[in-house]
Order: C-alpha cells, then sequence, then structure tokens
C-alpha cells in the first residue's frame, strides 16, 4: 500500500508562529505585573505548545493565578497574536518546496489544525493557503472544538480527502498534535522546529527540516524510515 496524502498541522509545521503566540502569553501575563519563575515559565510554554487555545489559556490562569476569565483571556491572547500575524507571520523554510514534491507525487493534502477559525481564516487571508490546500483546511471547530489529542481533526481531513488514516502521513511538531495523529492510526512526521525532539519521541522519526524527508524513499517503501 502507498501512501495517498499527507496532513499538515499548521502552527509550528506550515507556518512559523511559536514566536507570536509565546510573546502573546508573556505580554498576556506581564499586563497584570505577573513575573514567573524561569523554571515555572519554561514548563508552562512547554505545556502549552500545540495546545488548542482554550486548554492554553486555562492553563495559563491557573499557572499565574490569574483572576479573569478564562474567555477573556482567550481574547486578549487572540488580539495580541493577530496584530503580530499581520507584520510577522511567515512559512517554515522548506515548506513550499515540499508541497511542490507532494503535489509531483500525486499526493493529495490538507490541513488538521487545532487553530480557531478566526486564527485560520486570518493566516488564509495573509498567506493564501488555499493555493497549496484548496478547501481542505480544517480546524477545531470543525470537529467540535474536540482539540488535539483527540484524533477527530485527522480523522475528518482524512475522511474529506477520500483516504483511509492509514494511507496518510501526518506532519507534526507538538507532542499533543503527534499523539493525536496516531491514535488516527496515521505514520507521523516530528518536524523539530521549536528544537525539542524530547517532545516528539512518539513521532516515526523525527526531522530538523522539510529537506531531510527524502519523500520518494518513504513512497516507495512504505513506513521504510526508522525513528532518527
Amino acid at each position: 500500500m502507498k501512501y495517498k496524502a499527507i496532513i499538515f498541522d499548521l502552527d509550528g509545521t506550515i507556518i512559523d508562529t511559536e514566536t507570536i503566540w509565546d510573546q502573546a502569553t508573556r505580554k498576556l501575563i506581564a499586563r497584570r505585573g505577573i513575573i514567573l519563575d524561569k523554571e515555572i515559565q519554561t514548563e508552562l510554554f512547554e505545556k502549552i505548545h500545540g495546545l488548542a487555545l482554550h486548554k492554553s489559556c486555562l492553563l495559563i490562569k491557573e499557572t499565574a493565578l490569574l483572576p479573569d476569565k478564562v474567555d477573556d483571556l482567550i481574547r486578549e491572547k487572540s488580539e495580541i497574536a493577530h496584530t503580530l500575524y499581520s507584520k510577522s507571520v511567515r512559512f517554515i523554510p522548506g515548506f513550499v518546496q515540499f508541497h511542490r514534491q507532494l503535489v509531483s507525487h500525486n499526493l493529495k493534502s490538507g490541513i488538521a489544525t487545532n487553530a480557531s477559525p478566526e486564527t485560520a481564516e486570518l493566516t488564509d487571508k495573509i498567506l493564501n493557503l488555499r493555493q497549496f490546500f484548496g478547501q481542505h483546511i480544517y480546524n477545531v471547530s470543525h470537529v467540535n472544538y474536540a482539540n488535539k489529542p483527540d484524533p477527530a481533526l485527522y480523522i475528518l481531513a482524512a475522511e474529506k480527502l477520500c483516504v483511509d488514516p492509514s494511507e496518510c502521513i501526518a506532519i507534526e511538531d507538538s507532542t499533543h498534535g503527534i499523539t493525536a495523529a496516531k491514535l488516527a492510526g496515521m505514520y507521523c512526521i516530528g518536524i523539530n522546529t521549536a528544537r525539542n525532539r524530547k517532545a516528539l519521541r512518539q513521532a516515526d522519526i523525527i526531522v530538523d527540516h522539510y529537506e531531510e524527508i527524502n519523500l520518494q524513499n518513504l513512497l516507495q517503501f512504505n513506513r521504510p524510515l526508522l525513528k532518527l
């Protein structure tokens, strides 16, 4: 059996936004005059990496002991991040070239992201994601907010692409995303854009850059690569 589709996460996998969301978190906390211990802050950032906005804001609230309602934190963090998006969002190096390879091998593709519909739409508006994925851009609202590590997003994306999950490769940059892809029954490539290989240890293989993915080899031998 050959793979028929590649399904991508969005933040940290297609677009370089991790610094944007980190900045938004720091600014959200700093506005309240709170300074977190460096070790606690590092642990917080590791925990929220790849989480949907609601869960990440809940963790921020609990860690920083904020009195704010989670919904208010979500709105404020989104506003901060979206302002930064318009100035600095960009593709992960190598993604565009990799997607060209994908097309040359007649593979289908889609996005399965924990991002809110507003964030996904803003990203599409700025970078024209539809030039690569057409209508196959699925955010957490498409699965009734069953965010990763729940596999619902990946199962939905495969269904919409008319392929079995076992015929899909997922590309992820976070522990939560990799868990979701594996629970959906997909082969998963962990891309180390966050420079934390430990967080990607459940992936089938780990790469630091798109250039390291040998698509020809992967398609020819069907799950031939060992974890690096």
